[in-house]
């Protein structure tokens, strides 16, 4: 069964934070700038909120993936 998650292209981030701002129950800046996603599943709860990280994000850093369980 395939599912959809957010990743993360750390070569990319910026530890802007703007994702946080939208969800920071998905999405984690830690004091260090370091990006930790804590919700990776795409669900129908998060799915709006994950989308407009995606397209919110300054350097392009997130996107979502299809992946085999």
């Amino acid at each position: 069964m395939t599912k959809r998650q957010v990743v993360a292209d750390y070569g990319l981030c910026e530890a802007n934070a703007i994702c946080m701002a939208i969800n920071p129950e998905i999405f984690h800046v830690d004091d260090e700038d370091n990006l930790f996603i804590l919700k990776p599943d795409v669900t129908a709860e998060s799915e709006r909120d994950i989308a407009d990280a995606v397209r919110r994000c300054p350097r392009q850093a997130l996107s979502i993936v299809d992946v085999d369980d």
